[in-house]
């Protein structure tokens, strides 16, 4: 019998768990998946927002604030990989800059002062290589940068090293309660006091099993191209000024230095899935050039596209939806940053009726698998060595894909994409685990995306000036 079942290990989940190993408890968590992560929480922009992007009066604004402020002591403790590297707003018109003066002014209404309007020059100074066009912008130096997949493997694996018991490949089709709940999966059944459905898009189905009807669900999928390293000639995460779909398209590096650009904004009525598309994504791409038009598109790596799962009210979705069960649904953005201060806003919902105990011995140390010393290197691209992916396939998350040990070490994004290093992590898994190389996938998603080619990416014509 477990204390408290958590449904769902995206970052919201993991956080949870995380928060919750931390006190004496049995604790389990519930993925459908082969590996945590691999819903939004693997394909978002890994964009530590500033409290100006949740809107003041919504557990929005409440929660993006505090999380973004726990990064720094997170990512000392787990070494997931994080940069405060700040970011500008960017305006390209007087529209925008009223825009950016009421983003300004809910900025200081949830708590963030540290603020500032910029002219045309002083952006310019800040950011040489931008398009022109600029008239204004919004210094928001609290943004941050981050690996939204490695923060979720860091915060499973300092849980697991806790106490937590993981259930992968765990899709849950019925939920019943008595005097405690069942959770049946398509593996068996786990029995639990208490449930916490952190399960993203599936948040509105596992809510109507717990029986609560009030939330609904969204789909909304952004698409995006990343770029190699040389393409990055920026110092700040730059932004278009929002509409009312969204923060727009946003030009950034990433925590290890690719170029990113993305996403767009797309509202699923039916089938949802993480397909690309060649139009939306050429329009991605001209609309980035209004911010930054120094890359070169053939320098393109790959695409990719997530799904944010909007709530029907526009805001996050966290309560009691039963005397012993939490629903954490509409975890769209500023998810990322909000989810160590959800975790907290779990935790007190659950002590406001529920007593627990802290643990005398809990571990808050997670070591990063690029702290281990490089060796025989396999993926030159990234240069990660034969040590490293050994240490990730013996970590405490079974790895059985190569995909797995690429969110893990990088090993397959670089330039090549795992054209030269792929076949050599397969024989490593093979190996590992005493199986044939032809068994070792690439990836278990239960449905694969189409992107698409690469080649048609470089070759767009996005009439260059």
């Amino acid at each position: 019998m477990y204390d408290f079942i958590i449904i769902g290990a995206g970052v919201v989940g993991a956080a949870i768990a995380r928060r919750l190993s931390a006190y004496d408890c049995k604790l389990a968590l519930i993925e459908k998946e082969e590996d945590v992560s691999l819903g939004a929480s693997k394909a978002n922009s890994g964009i530590v927002h500033g409290g100006y992007a949740g809107k003041y009066g919504t557990l929005k604004g409440q929660l993006c604030i505090k999380g973004n402020l726990m990064f720094d002591k997170l990512n000392e403790e787990l070494n997931f990989g994080f940069k405060r590297i700040g970011g500008i707003v960017l305006g390209f018109s007087e529209d925008d800059l009223e825009i950016l003066k009421k983003q300004q002014d809910n900025s200081i209404k949830v708590g963030q002062t540290d603020i500032r309007m910029l002219s045309k020059e002083e952006v310019y100074d800040l950011e040489p290589n931008l398009a022109e066009g600029v008239t204004c912008g919004m210094y928001v130096p609290s943004i941050g940068i981050t690996s939204p997949y490695e923060m979720t493997i860091a915060l499973v694996e300092n849980a697991l090293d806790n106490g937590l018991d993981l259930f992968l490949g765990h899709e849950v089709k019925e939920i019943s309660c008595n005097d405690h709940f069942v959770v049946t999966t398509n593996k068996g059944s786990l029995k639990g006091k208490f449930i916490i459905n952190a399960a993203g898009l599936g948040s509105g189905l596992i809510n109507d099993m717990l029986g609560n009807h009030e939330l609904t669900i969204h789909p909304r999928r952004g698409q995006y191209v990343l770029f190699g390293k040389d393409q990055n000639k920026l110092n700040h995460v730059l932004f278009q000024t929002p509409t009312e779909k969204g923060k727009g398209v946003l030009v950034t590096q990433t925590v290890h230095g690719n170029l990113m650009i993305g996403p767009d904004a797309e509202d699923l009525m039916d089938e949802v899935s993480t397909d690309t598309s060649e139009e939306r994504l050429k329009n991605i791409l001209k609309l980035a050039e209004k911010t930054y038009d120094a890359f070169n598109v053939k320098r393109a790596l790959t695409t990719f596209s997530g799904i944010r799962a909007m709530s029907h009210n526009k805001d996050f979705f966290i309560k009691y939806v039963h005397d012993h069960a939490i629903t954490v649904g509409g975890i769209d953005s500023p998810g990322l940053t909000s989810s160590p201060a959800i975790a907290d806003y779990v935790l007190d919902l659950i002590l406001s009726k529920h007593e627990l105990t802290l643990k005398s011995d809990f571990n808050p140390i997670r070591n990063s698998y690029y702290s281990i010393p490089n060796d025989q290197v396999i993926c030159l691209c990234e240069q990660q060595g034969q040590s490293r992916i050994e240490a990730c396939l013996e970590g405490p998350i079974e790895i059985k894909t190569t995909d797995g040990v690429k969110r893990r070490i990088r090993a397959g994004m670089g330039n090549c994409q795992g054209k030269r290093c792929e076949a050599g992590v397969r024989k490593m898994i093979a190996d590992h685990h005493q199986m044939d190389e032809k068994d070792v996938l690439k990836r278990t998603e239960r449905r694969m995306p189409k992107r698409v080619p690469i080649e048609m990416i470089r070759n767009f014509n996005l009439d260059y000036k």
